[in-house]
């Protein structure tokens, strides 16, 4: 197949890249290369490479592809908040205008990388697909407005899919620290302390990146009537954690580490464990290859054996916020020298 894959630089899209190349098919990538130089392991090779922003995207970049797989987006709440405008316009916006240009160009299958942050504040425990959505931010507000604006355009030809991803870890080329599991295992390899910023207690699903890549390309090749304009959760029921949970498998890792429950931001109002029954129906042969344990071994002896060390804790690299503002101060610098 000839696959399109926005964000295939990113921390799910290196991961997809790799695993679509060694199945046989062709890859156009689309990438606006915000992060370039955060890598910290080769990247895998696209037979084609857009470097351009996805609102930017014409008919003729997905014209003669058999599937969009659309990662691109401003990817995580703190982002997002950072300028909900630009949050709506690339999250919402722009991928509502490519699946509409992806349908035109005859393209017949559209997957979307979706959320289980839209439950939010959960109400209830074990949330399945159909439950009320309680988004909290943003981010979460533009993955819904996406499926509901995109389902409209559902017929025989075009078969949207919109993957609600739980929360992401592990290993990747492209590493990220900002996500909880991540995070907490790159503070005590830094500081010698598994600092937790709320008390510890909220729920949350858990799935390793790679196994959210395997996702995608299940649903690329699922039958269309199994799956055809509907949202799934993407993870496993026993993948559900609370953040305190997470802290003890890092100090499984590094016993000599002391946790710290700093409380500082509060009650945390996100808190929403998932039910992921619905994936088990709609894609029988598909199993997660990670559970928390050995995706936090693996990425564990990644980071010892890169040296991960308190600078790299601390810099912008590894964290997208902080490379996005410090980027951001650069081209508003520029912008006033210009002027």
């Amino acid at each position: 197949m000839k696959v399109f894959v926005t964000g295939h630089r990113g921390f799910i899209g290196v991961h997809l890249v790799e695993l679509l190349k060694q199945a046989g098919h062709q890859v156009t990538g689309c990438d606006l290369r915000l992060f370039e130089g955060c890598e910290w392991e080769p990247m895998p090779i696209c037979d084609r490479e857009l470097v351009k922003d996805v609102r930017e995207l014409a008919l003729e970049d997905v014209d003669g592809h058999d599937c969009v797989m659309h990662l691109a987006a401003i990817s995580n709440d703190p982002m997002g908040d950072l300028d909900p405008d630009i949050t709506f316009g690339i999250n919402r916006d722009a991928s509502i205008k490519l699946a509409q240009l992806a349908k035109q160009a005859g393209v017949g299958r559209y997957l979307f990388s979706g959320s289980c942050s839209v439950y939010g504040a959960g109400e209830k425990l074990d949330l399945a697909e159909d439950d009320t959505l309680n988004p909290l931010t943003a981010y979460a507000k533009s993955k819904i407005e996406t499926e509901t604006a995109v389902s409209e355009l559902a017929d025989a030809g075009f078969t949207p899919v919109y993957l609600r991803n739980a929360t992401a870890y592990g290993h990747s080329p492209m590493l990220r620290i900002d996500l909880v599991v991540n995070n907490l295992l790159a503070c005590a390899l830094a500081t010698g302390e598994i600092r937790i910023m709320s008390d510890g207690t909220p729920w949350r699903p858990l799935v390793h990146c790679r196994d959210i890549a395997r996702a995608f390309i299940a649903f690329m090749n699922a039958p269309r009537e199994k799956v055809s304009n509907m949202a799934i959760n993407v993870g496993g029921n026993s993948e559900n954690y609370r953040v305190r949970d997470v802290a003890d498998q890092v100090k499984r890792l590094m016993p000599n580490a002391s946790i710290t429950f700093t409380g500082e931001v509060g009650a945390d109002p996100r808190n929403y464990r998932v039910n992921f029954d619905l994936l088990g129906r709609v894609l029988p042969d598909f199993r997660l290859q990670y559970n928390l344990e050995s995706g936090m071994d693996e990425l564990h002896r990644k980071m010892v054996d890169h040296g991960f060390k308190l600078a790299d804790f601390q810099g912008d690299r590894y964290v997208r916020l902080r490379t996005l503002r410090h980027r951001m101060n650069l081209l508003n610098q520029q912008a006033e020298q210009v002027s």
